[in-house]
This record gives structure tokens, C-alpha cells and sequence, in this order.
């Protein structure tokens, strides 16, 4: 018999070829494949018919029916454009390398990359990303001259294999898969094993000497091809492999014989007919299809919203790589895995991941078989684990990060199939960069770059108060597949946990298993927890990429989707009931368990002070009342930026009728009596405020949002009743204040300093409690810095107005305690006005702040209230990149922000500038902000953490920049 296919990633290089020239058989009308979503994969496609006959009429192209690919025996160099599109990789020569990302993809880079430095790749041509643009663009078409360059890398392959596409005596199989710049785990598509037919089938199996692992490979051609290219759902393929183990009375794939395996690729045939589609045999035409899909992918639903979740943008498409197969399913000396040069949930320096014996890469991914730990590996193929150990060894040395590795076992020869830095938590994503500087692979600037400012993001995620506490409410326990701790209620759907999420439910997505069509329902969900997979299936990749809470691979639970019921060990977890995860340990838990906030110490403690050392901006926060202020000071906030005084109101009935009491007054006289009552509220706050922050600057604004804001409504009859009560007046009094008070557009009403202006008694009363509170701390040894903000000024008259009262009520609280208080007095700029006149209000005020959100409103014209109505709209169509609420308008606003820096510095070179709206926190709104020279940066306090990074980041970038 003859021997396995020895050591060929194809299983073809021992093999001769075939007596005489093999001439690919000549390609038909071009037919790109539409990739459809799940639910529409089988619907009916559009009408028309391939020349050939051999496909079924979804496969006529929608536009430009007229174009015909050249035969692929007859190649003409000659009509190859000049912009290459195809890059070859292998032994013999790798055009691309590792700093062609943009170009190649992150799969396709790093494939070159691994060739170039020696390690064992499989040889294959990438088709660039240039190319996926130019397809949609062209109605989704290859360029001319494309299919030229990829059957010229294709002879490339061939001649480095010994093997050759479609010839059945030494047949060539390839893996066809996506590879975008930014990785993007199991959003886009892939096909393996592509290349088989019948006949070739045949041959693959005769000159093996393995009939069992040629049709086992056949069958899941079909499958994968089916699914992904001819848009089969999947679960009809997987259906009838159920049905043929159970009547042959057997649990694994692995059991199935050959002559079984024979018969499911009937099934599987007879699966394509039953939907009115034929399965092409021309190994040439399954390659083109398989290109048009995965091109086609990177339109995907699910590619989509990856891409929209996780902020990637300016990307021009996927990559497409093409590549001879390694084969793991050729016995018990051969597998595949997933693993990482160190735990992506923790950062542990110690190898990672997951594997089967003979079985195919999509096995281990997709979580319908739980995988071996990789230790085992050592065990039952410790040659291949050690040479896995040195090329992971070698890898993080030449890339200087943990890797995400895929690799293939074929009788017992490991092949590196992908490598790409590894997805982490925060937690090991701030280990690794510490520990990455403590071996000496990187610089500390580097270490500071590694750490995403999402990364810190998780670390500021609550944890379980008290995990001994739960132990009685222990349901069952699965693989720990993301760290951290998810209270929620269980939902069954990802259209279920949206559409709760929605409404303001926590949810916890219950699946069987996940797919990526399931990726809005996860990032809707406070945590995932899945029946089936592995530590690397789908669900955990993308949990931990995300930061949320994933266990998978529970052996006792059971999962029925269409009833919305789990069954876990005797209990039951019906749609809506409260259940809590602790990702760090796999723990399923009843019911709501309680969180405590988190900690910064250890490497985190250690990366922040590198963090803090590098960068320029200040980061302060915006906190209302004294525990905010103590909250933030923990994360590391310089002070705060923005303390809202209005919000100080609600804190108890006793205040908000009083400050009604004023707002409904008939007289000054009354209104100044409600004034003093309110004064010892805002006092004390203010003292509380000042000594939690212990001398770093605290910036107060005045009195605000409009006066209606703190009224009843006018239907709220006991209410008003009450209130007409308290302040001695009529409840038709009551009602026509409430009735004047309206406005038709309160944004830009009677607020801010118009209040202030109108009502000066207001000012005064404010300014008052802020100097008596800041004597009172200097009193007791507390050191105080206090800046005074005036709201919403468009003129420079405006705030001169204000700052002369400001500074008259000041002077009367020092001399009355004769104790001098450091402050400046400044403004917040956020009408458009404001920026424009920078210079002249410059010449009063001492610091500038940014009131961004205002400012976007007022510069767009979009309220932040209604922008939801057509928000969506406009990020799906292109019209907006982002949300400008979330993310700094840099064109725009943006612009108006540096007019108002430079005019507002020459006028006073001094002048403190930073910035209090939401976007404060943003890491690309913190760059920015860094370029343009503000001071300081001002966010809530759980985003401190988030703008110091980003502001050491920025810093850093600016430097290599400038070298």
C-alpha cells in the first residue's frame, strides 16, 4: 500500500506528477457570488444561467454580465496590469512581509513574514486588499488581469507542492480565507479542502493509501463550500452527519468509516439538488467562487457590525489568501490547534490553547467538538509539541508580542498556518507589556503602545463582592473562556438580548453554541454562556476581544434554544431569570450576585506610572459631589474639571423645594430668603468637594440649565399644591410660573449666564458658598485651588458682567475671613460665537473650557436628545463616521476649538485651556486634543484611566514622530 503522503502540507510533495502537461480545464462566464446573510442564505436567488451549465442560476452576476475570464491553460502575462494584486508566499521566494498589512492583511502579512524567517508554511498567494475594493467597486467583479496573477501564483504553489490543481493522480487542495489589516476573529468567511471533486477524490485516496481521510476531507468540503459559497445553511449538512451516526450507533465523527464517509458525501450531494443547486466539479471555477465569497464576505452582516462595534473604519477591504492545505485529519499522528504564546486571559508566560486529533481547523474553532488542552499535546504528539515550542519561542521574539497562533499536524510535521498578535483581556493585555519590558523584548514607549484604552476599560469592570459568598448558588461550572464577573437576566437569541438591552435589561446571552451571526446579540449582553466550544471557539475569542464575561464548553448543561429553557444539573433557566457568570473561574451561578468596584494595583499600578511619566495632558474629572470627587482621585484624576452645581439640587426633597421655592418666588425679597436657606446646602458641598480633592484644582460652574428643568409639571397637582404652600403663594401662581418658564427650544433659552445676568442674587449666592467653603478648608489646614466657570457666554460683555460680580462677592468672603483663596475665574466655551471671539473674552478670562457637547450641538445643529432618530441612518450610509456626541467632531468642531486656543493665547499666553464635555474621556478626542496643545483633559471619573493612557499614547507618538 502506499505510504501516507509524506510531510507535504497538501499531502502531494512526495508524490510524482502526473504523465504529460495537466491543462486546467477553461473557465465560463464570470458569476460572482452574493453573500447573504443567515436567514436569506436560502431564499431565491436572481434568475440566469452560467454558459456552463454547471452551476445553477444564482451565480449570474447582477452587473456586467458581459465580461468573460481568459482559460486559465491559456495565460497572457502580457494583459497583467501593472499594480500587482497577487503576492506568493513559501519556501522559495515570499513577496510580502510583515509590514504590508494595509496591503496583504494581517493573515497575508504574517504568512510572508513566517516564510521569510524560516518557519514551516504552507505555500499560497494572497490577493491584496486593494483588490477586495476594486471587486465591489467594479459591481463585483475581478479586475482585469487579476485572474492572470492568481493562476501565475497558483503555478508557483503547484510547482513548490509537486501537485497540481484538479489533476486527479497528484491533486492539489488549497484553503481560501479572508485576512483584513485589523483582525476580525470569525466575522469573514473560509473554505478548506478546496479542490476536490469525484474523481479527484478518488485519486487523493489511492495515492494516500487512505480511503477514510480522502472522503472525510471530500465531505467537509462539501459542507464548507456549501455553506459558505452557495449559501446552504449549514445545519442541513450538519443534520444528516446526526442522522448518519446515529444509525450507525456511534458519538464522534472519528468513528465513521470510510465507506460511511462515501455515503455522507452522497447525502451531502443529494442536499445541493434537494435546494435546486449543483455542486461544480471544475476545481478551477470552486476557486473563483471561493475568492468571489470571501470578498463578498467583507460586506457580511456580521463584518458590519464587528467593524461598528469595535471602531474599525478607513479599512479598504479583505484580503484573500490561498493556500495549500496541511491535513490533520490523516490519523492519530496528526491534528490541529489554536494557541497563544501566553494566556490571553491572564497574560501567564505559558502556552495556551487548544487541539484535536485528526480533525480540521474549523473543528476546533467552531466549538462543535471540545478540543484537548495543549499541554496534553506534550504527551500524544511530543515531537510536534516541542517544534510548536520552539516556533512560538521564536515568534515572540520577532514580533515582540504574544502571538495568536493556528497550526496543523500532519503525521506528526507541525505547519504554522497564521500567526497575528494575540486578542487579551485588560488584565493580560497590562501584564504582558509590564513583563514584556522586565525580559527585555520591548521599551517601555512600546509597552505604553501595546495597551489599548479599551483594555483598561475591562479592568475598571466591577468583580464579585464575595465569591465565597455564592458557593451554595453554584449551578455548574463550564471552561473559563473570559474572565470577569456578568449579572443578568438569560436570554436565548442575539435578537432577544438587543432587543432587551434596548430597553435597559441586563442580559445574559444563553446559546448552545455561538456563530458570528450572533456577534450584535453578545455585544448587546453583559456576559455569554455557551453549551458547547472551547477556550478558542467563537464565543470565547470574541467575549475576550470585547471584555465580556464567556464560559463555554459545560458538559452538564443543556441548552434548548426554541423552548428558551436551559437545563443545568437538576435545575432549571428559564428566558428572564437572573443568572450571574464568573468568567475567571467558569462559574454558573443562580441568581443576581453582588459586584464590587475594582482596584488599581500591581502591574497595573506599575503600567500607569510609566502611563503618567510620558504624558503632557492633565487629567481631571468631572465629578458633582464629594464621593465622585474621592471615586476619581482613586483612578487618578489631577483635579476636577467640571463640578455642576445644579446637580447638587436633587440630592434630597428638602433641597429641590427649596430651590423651587426660589425659582416660583413673586419678589426679590422672597427669593433672596430661599437663596439663603439654599446657601449651607451648596456650602457643604462645595467643602466636601475641596477637601476630597486636597488642594488640586476644583472648577465650579455656575447655575446652568434653565429654570423650568427644577419645576413640577404642571399636572403634577399635589405637587404644585405643596409648593404653592411652601413659598406663600397662590397655585395659579404656582401655575403661571411653571407656564412662563416654558421655552420652545430650552438649549438655547433663558440658562447659563443669562440666568446669572437676569438674576445676579443667584450668582452671588453661589459665588458665596464656594469662598466660605474654600476658607473653611484653608481654616483647617486643607489647601484649596478654586476656579470659577461662567456658562454659555457669546460675547465678551457677558462674561465681563459676570466676572465682576464673581470677583466683588470673593473679595467681601476673604476680607469678612480675612484668608486669601487661590482662584481664577474663566469660561466655558461651547457656543460658536465664543470660539470665534476667543481674543476678546481672553482678555477676562483666565482659563478656557471646552463645554464640548454643547458646542457640537450648536456647531452641527443636532440636538443630543433627537440625534437618535436618524443617527443610525447616517453612520450606516457614510454621511457621519462616528457619533460626534462620542467622538470629537475634529473637521468641525474641532476646528473651532484651535481657532479659539491661538486667538485666545495671544491675547493671554498663560490661559489654562481643557476641555469638560463627554468626549473628555475619548481616546481619539485625547490625541487630538494633544496636538492641538490644551492643558487638560476632563471626563467622568471610571474614563480617567482611559484619557491618561491615551494622553501618554499620544505623547509618545508625537515623539517618534518628530524623530
Amino acid at each position: 500500500m502506499q505510504k501516507h503522503l509524506l510531510h507535504s502540507p497538501a499531502g502531494c510533495g512526495s508524490l510524482p506528477l502526473a504523465a504529460g502537461k495537466v491543462v486546467a480545464p477553461p473557465l465560463r462566464a464570470q458569476g460572482p457570488v452574493r453573500r447573504k446573510t443567515a436567514a436569506a442564505r436560502s431564499a431565491e436567488q436572481q434568475p440566469g444561467a452560467l454558459s456552463s451549465g454547471l452551476l445553477n442560476k444564482q451565480f449570474q452576476p447582477k452587473l456586467r454580465t458581459d465580461r468573460v475570464i481568459p482559460s486559465a491553460a491559456t495565460v497572457d502575462t502580457a494583459t497583467m496590469v501593472q499594480s500587482q494584486r497577487v503576492y506568493t508566499f513559501g519556501k522559495t521566494k515570499s513577496q510580502g512581509d510583515a509590514s504590508m498589512k494595509q496591503l496583504l492583511g494581517g493573515k497575508g502579512a504574517n504568512l510572508a513574514e513566517m516564510s521569510r524567517i524560516g518557519l514551516s508554511v504552507p505555500p499560497g498567494l494572497t490577493i491584496t486588499t486593494d483588490t477586495c475594493a476594486e471587486f465591489h467597486e467594479n459591481g463585483r467583479t475581478l479586475p482585469d488581469g487579476c485572474w492572470e496573477e492568481v493562476l501565475a501564483g497558483l503555478r508557483t504553489v503547484e510547482a513548490e507542492m509537486g501537485c497540481r490543481l484538479g489533476d486527479a493522480s497528484a491533486p492539489l487542495l488549497l484553503s481560501v480565507r479572508s485576512g483584513a489589516a485589523v483582525s476580525m476573529p470569525g466575522m469573514m468567511d473560509t473554505v478548506l479542502n478546496l479542490g476536490l471533486n469525484d474523481t479527484c477524490a478518488a485519486g487523493l485516496a489511492k495515492r494516500s493509501g487512505d480511503e477514510r481521510f480522502a472522503y472525510d476531507a471530500y465531505r467537509r468540503f462539501l459542507d464548507m463550500y456549501g455553506d459558505v459559497v452557495m449559501g446552504i445553511p449549514h445545519h442541513l449538512f450538519e443534520d444528516q452527519l446526526e442522522r448518519l451516526k446515529a444509525e450507525r450507533r456511534v458519538s464522534e465523527d472519528t468513528a465513521l468509516t470510510a465507506a460511511d464517509l462515501k455515503l455522507l458525501v452522497g447525502r451531502y450531494k443529494e442536499v445541493y439538488k434537494s435546494l435546486g443547486k449543483i455542486f461544480p466539479e471544475d476545481p478551477y471555477e470552486q476557486l473563483r467562487l471561493a475568492i468571489y465569497a470571501v470578498f463578498d464576505s467583507w460586506q457580511s452582516e456580521r463584518a458590519d457590525v464587528y467593524r461598528s462595534v469595535n471602531g474599525i473604519t478607513g479599512l479598504k477591504g479583505t484580503a484573500v489568501n490561498v493556500q495549500a492545505m496541511a491535513f490533520g485529519n490523516m490519523g492519530l499522528t496528526s491534528g490541529t490547534g489554536v494557541c497563544f504564546t501566553r494566556n490571553p486571559s491572564t497574560g501567564e508566560r505559558k502556552l495556551y490553547g487548544e487541539y484535536l486529533i485528526n480533525a480540521q481547523g474549523e473543528d476546533v474553532v467552531a466549538g462543535i467538538r471540545t478540543p484537548e488542552p495543549i499541554e496534553t499535546l506534550a504527551r500524544t504528539l511530543p515531537g510536534a509539541y516541542q517544534q510548536l515550542i520552539d516556533n512560538c519561542a521564536l515568534l515572540e521574539k520577532h514580533y515582540k508580542d504574544m502571538q495568536d497562533i493556528e497550526f496543523t499536524v500532519q503525521e506528526g510535521k507541525l505547519y504554522m498556518l497564521q500567526c497575528r498578535s494575540g486578542k487579551r483581556t485588560g488584565a493580560a493585555a497590562v501584564r504582558i507589556a509590564v513583563e514584556l519590558v522586565d525580559e527585555g523584548l520591548v521599551d517601555i514607549d512600546t509597552a505604553v503602545m501595546m495597551v489599548e484604552p479599551g483594555h483598561l476599560d475591562q479592568l475598571l469592570h466591577p468583580q464579585f463582592a464575595d465569591e465565597d459568598a455564592y458557593k451554595g448558588d453554584v449551578l455548574g461550572t463550564g471552561l473559563p473562556a473570559s474572565p470577569g464577573a456578568a449579572v443578568g437576566q438569560a436570554v436565548f437569541s442575539a435578537e432577544d438580548a438587543e432587543a432587551w438591552k434596548s430597553s435597559g435589561l441586563p442580559v445574559v446571552l444563553v446559546r448552545r453554541e455561538t456563530s458570528p451571526e450572533d456577534v450584535k446579540g453578545m455585544y448587546s449582553a453583559e456576559g455569554v454562556l455557551c453549551q458547547l466550544g472551547g477556550m478558542t471557539s467563537h464565543a470565547a475569542v470574541v467575549a475576550r476581544g470585547w471584555g465580556k464575561p464567556c464560559i463555554t464548553g459545560c458538559p452538564d448543561l443543556q441548552v434548548d434554544e426554541h423552548n428558551k429553557i436551559a437545563r443545568i444539573n437538576g435545575h432549571e433557566i428559564r428566558q428572564g431569570d437572573f443568572i450571574s457568570l464568573n468568567g475567571s473561574t467558569g462559574e454558573i451561578i443562580r441568581g443576581k450576585q453582588p459586584l464590587a468596584p475594582p482596584e488599581l494595583a500591581g502591574d497595573l499600578g506599575k503600567f500607569m506610572s510609566w502611563v503618567d511619566a510620558r504624558r503632557r495632558l492633565g487629567v481631571l474629572t468631572n465629578a458633582d459631589t464629594p464621593e465622585d470627587a474621592e471615586e476619581a482621585r482613586k483612578f487618578g484624576a489631577e483635579g476636577i474639571g467640571l463640578c455642576r452645581t445644579e446637580h447638587m439640587f436633587f440630592a434630597s426633597e428638602e433641597r429641590i423645594a427649596t430651590v423651587r421655592r426660589m425659582i416660583v418666588a413673586q419678589t426679590k425679597e422672597a427669593r433672596l430668603k430661599a437663596l439663603a436657606d439654599l446657601l449651607p446646602f451648596q456650602r457643604e458641598d462645595f467643602e466636601g468637594i475641596l477637601k476630597a480633592m486636597s488642594g488640586l484644582p476644583v472648577t465650579i460652574r455656575l447655575l446652568d440649565p434653565p429654570l423650568h428643568e427644577f419645576l413640577p409639571d404642571g399636572e403634577m397637582t399635589d405637587v404644585c399644591e405643596a409648593l404653592a404652600r411652601d413659598a406663600g403663594i397662590s397655585v395659579d401662581e404656582v401655575y403661571s410660573t411653571i407656564e412662563k418658564l416654558q421655552e420652545v427650544n430650552p438649549m438655547l433659552g433663558f440658562r447659563g449666564c443669562r440666568l446669572g445676568i437676569t438674576y445676579p442674587e443667584i450668582t452671588e449666592m453661589q459665588v458665596r458658598a464656594m469662598f466660605e467653603a474654600a476658607v473653611r478648608v484653608q481654616q483647617s489646614g486643607g489647601a484649596v485651588q478654586l476656579d470659577v466657570m461662567v456658562p454659555l457666554v457669546g460675547t465678551a460683555a457677558e462674561l465681563k458682567n459676570q466676572e465682576q460680580l464673581v470677583r466683588r462677592v470673593a473679595e467681601q468672603v476673604m476680607k469678612e475671613a480675612g484668608v486669601r483663596v487661590p482662584h481664577r475665574v474663566g469660561t466655558m466655551i461651547e457656543v460658536p460665537r465664543a470660539a470665534l471671539q476667543a481674543g476678546s473674552i481672553a482678555k477676562t478670562a483666565e482659563f478656557f473650557s471646552f463645554g464640548t457637547n454643547d458646542l457640537t450641538q450648536m456647531t452641527f445643529g443636532y440636538s443630543r436628545d433627537d440625534i437618535g432618530k436618524f443617527l443610525p441612518s447616517y453612520l450606516e450610509n457614510g454621511i457621519l463616521p462616528y457619533d460626534p456626541f462620542q467622538v470629537l467632531d475634529q473637521e468641525g468642531v474641532g476646528e473651532l476649538i484651535k481657532f479659539a486656543v491661538e486667538r485666545g493665547r495671544a491675547t493671554r499666553p498663560n490661559l489654562k485651556i481643557g476641555i469638560c464635555g463627554e468626549q473628555g474621556g475619548e481616546p481619539k478626542t485625547v490625541a487630538f486634543l494633544h496636538e492641538v496643545g490644551l492643558d487638560y483633559v476632563s471626563c467622568s471619573p471610571f474614563r480617567v484611566p482611559i484619557a491618561r493612557l491615551a494622553a501618554a499614547q499620544a505623547a509618545v507618538r508625537s515623539a517618534k514622530s518628530k524623530k
